[in-house]
């Protein structure tokens, strides 16, 4: 049974920096691609960013290009995003997901506030 369990949300203020913690179980880890979404309030979850199963290739939202950055731990089981210089628009709930599958994690409160 695959478990994907974030952490690493919390306030911050304006221009400051998270770094947001994905730990899954299950041996399939290592093959598949990673994702982190976002989903703020009367908002569609939306895709935030992903990683390739080798951690070589990456892919971000526009909105979060040059200050969010996905990486992985194959040998950990983890996944990572590194967010700074964070703005009010980047409060949300994230999530991290297995590819398109249906298996997400709970939600980790991410709020960017003076």
């Amino acid at each position: 049974q695959v478990q994907l369990v974030e952490s690493g949300g919390g306030l911050v203020q304006p221009g400051g920096s998270l770094r947001l913690s994905c730990a899954a179980s299950g041996s399939i880890f290592s093959s598949v691609v990673m994702a982190w979404y976002r989903q703020a309030p009367g908002n569609q979850r939306e895709l935030v960013a992903s990683i390739a199963p080798n951690g070589r290739n990456t892919n971000y939202a526009d909105s979060v290009k040059g200050r969010f950055t996905i990486s992985r731990d194959n040998a950990k089981n983890a996944v990572f995003l590194q967010m700074s210089s964070l703005k009010p628009e980047d409060t949300a709930v994230y999530y991290c997901r297995i590819g398109l599958t249906q298996y997400w994690g709970q939600g980790t409160q991410v709020t960017v506030s003076s």
